[in-house]
């Protein structure tokens, strides 16, 4: 019963936590509100985001509200997996390290999904205009460009994406995977760690 229960916690407050780190990266990237997916985000989020918007400033193109609410939200999941395996409530600065260690990965995760998504798209609907298709492009843009600027001209290939992959995988091997050991975090604790 308590793998169950680990499960949905995992499952359901990880997919909150994703859906509150991409209304972040929207932020970041200052793409188009008046987009529906966009507006759903913001509705779904809004109501946890709200009263920190209030309590902490928005610094440029940085959402503190929205990263702060992701972060005690990776941090509850951690508390609760430990709490519902039966080891008790987690060390606190395990757990905040664990829980930057977790949204670092999940922003890789969701940045490479996004550009294979978008790879995709370019190939069965190259002209849409869908909504998704738009913040898919809004979202891996700012990674994409200087990918784009480092290649040579390849005559209509581009192979920017593969440079991205590299470099995300890189950045896991030699940082995330490192860190979780270095700081004993449990394998399984976070999807995709």
């Amino acid at each position: 019963m308590p793998q169950a229960a680990v499960f949905l916690v995992q499952t359901l407050l990880g997919m909150y936590v994703m859906i509150l780190i991409i209304r972040f990266l929207l932020q970041l990237t200052r793409a188009d509100f008046y987009n529906p997916i966009a507006q759903a985000l913001v509705k779904v989020t809004q109501p946890v985001v709200s009263p920190f918007q209030k309590l902490l400033p928005r610094t440029g193109r940085i959402s503190l509200p929205t990263a702060v609410v992701a972060f005690i939200a990776q941090a509850l999941l951690i508390g609760m997996v430990f709490i519902l395996s039966g080891y008790g409530w987690p060390n606190p600065l395990n757990m905040a390290i664990w829980s930057l260690i977790g949204l670092a990965s999940q922003v890789l995760d969701i940045l490479f999904f996004a550009i294979l998504g978008s790879i995709i798209l370019s190939w069965v609907a190259p002209q849409s205009s869908h909504p998704a298709t738009m913040l898919l492009h809004q979202i891996t843009e700012p990674v994409m460009a200087p990918a784009r600027r480092m290649l040579p001209n390849l005559g209509g290939l581009d192979f920017s994406p593969i440079v991205v992959f590299i470099v995300i995988n890189l950045i896991e091997m030699m940082a995330l995977y490192p860190l979780a050991q270095a700081f004993g975090m449990p394998r399984g604790l976070i999807v995709g760690l």
